[in-house]
Order: structure tokens, then C-alpha cells, then sequence
């Protein structure tokens, strides 16, 4: 066992043992693969989660072959590139409004004054994932109106097609939750910026 760890650096070295390889990530499917969800949503997995997501919006669409559901006619292919892009920025909007909930405060509570300053910059972290939340909503319902006037029906997306479906009836509507919780920054920020440091 002790000969075999060199013997097998030499060849490494010397190039005999073929190198590994892997297939690079360059389609826009490719990168929503890698978009998973955690147990815990810590910060670094949701910048994770939202840099991959970022890059599928980014990234040319693989192949109608490889598409994630079946592509018969070009029709069909047009409705999928909508709903694939209004899908990933609904997630993008989710991943935003879970950030930006971590740096929200529910109320200024006055024994919080000694710490004014940190409350404020937590509150404007908080308002600007918001506001990034926004914008990828907005996208999100953009596509959307257009995924909606293609009825071309794929199964194996079907919830990509009810998401599409919900927004275009109001069932889903993030505007309202973010609205909220930006009057919620303001009223906060309003309530810390008017405490005396010495109330506690």
C-alpha cells in the first residue's frame, strides 16, 4: 500500500492515467439544475441558489432534444422559453423576499437603541433584496403574459403551467407581499431614526 500512493503520483505526473473530465455548464437548463433548496436558508446557500438562477436567465437554451419537457413544433418550443423564464424569476423573487426577511425588524423595540445604527443598515439591506424581489416580479409577470397567449399544453412542466396560469387570475401575486414589507421598512426605519440612544 505504501509503493502504491507514489507509483500512482508518478503517473499523474507523467500523464499515463487518463484526466477527468466534465461537461461544462453553458445552457440555461444547466444552471436551473443546480438551483436546489436547503433545510436551513442561510445567506451564502440563497446567494448560491440566485447566482444560478441569474446565469439561466443569462444563458442560451439548450436544444429542444434536451429541453426539460418535450418539444414537438416550434410553437410549443416558443410557450417553454416564457414559461421557463417567468418560472426562474418567480424563484428569484422567492430567494430575494427570503433574504430580505432575514434583515427585516418587525417593530423598533426600545431596547434596541443602543444598536440604532446596525438596525438601520439591517433595515436597508432589507429594502433593497426587496426591491430586487420587485424587479424579478415584475419580469415574472411580463413572461408570463406572454406564456399565456400560447395554449400549448407540456406535462412534464405542468407547474410551471399553473404558476403561469395563477398570475395571469391573481391567485399569485407577490406585489402585495412586497409592498407590505416595504411599508413595513419605512415605518420601522421611521420609529429607530426618531429613538434616543439613551432610552434604554
Amino acid at each position: 500500500m505504501k509503493k502504491f500512493f507514489p507509483l500512482l503520483a508518478a503517473f499523474l505526473l507523467a500523464g499515463v492515467l487518463p484526466r477527468a473530465s466534465a461537461w461544462p455548464t453553458v445552457f440555461a437548463e444547466q444552471y436551473y439544475r443546480l438551483y436546489h433548496l436547503h433545510l436551513y436558508q442561510y445567506p451564502q446557500r440563497t446567494a448560491e441558489n440566485i447566482a444560478y438562477l441569474e446565469r439561466a436567465l443569462r444563458a442560451p437554451f439548450a436544444n429542444p432534444l434536451y429541453a426539460l419537457a418535450t418539444i414537438p413544433d416550434a410553437k410549443h418550443w416558443e410557450r417553454y422559453r416564457y414559461l421557463f423564464s417567468m418560472h426562474v424569476n418567480l424563484k428569484l423573487t422567492e430567494l430575494h423576499l427570503n433574504w430580505g426577511s432575514r434583515y427585516q425588524k418587525q417593530a423598533a423595540y426600545f431596547f434596541n437603541a443602543p444598536w440604532q445604527a446596525e438596525n438601520l443598515e439591517s433595515l436597508d439591506r432589507a429594502e433593497e433584496l426587496f426591491r430586487y424581489a420587485l424587479r424579478y416580479w415584475n419580469d415574472a409577470k411580463d413572461w408570463s403574459k406572454k406564456a399565456i397567449r400560447l395554449r400549448y399544453h407540456m406535462k412534464e412542466i405542468q407547474f410551471w403551467e399553473d404558476e403561469n396560469f395563477r398570475i395571469e387570475n391573481g391567485g399569485l401575486d407577490y406585489q402585495a407581499i412586497i409592498n407590505e414589507q416595504l411599508r413595513r421598512v419605512e415605518k420601522v426605519r421611521a420609529d429607530f431614526k426618531a429613538m434616543d440612544e439613551n432610552t434604554y
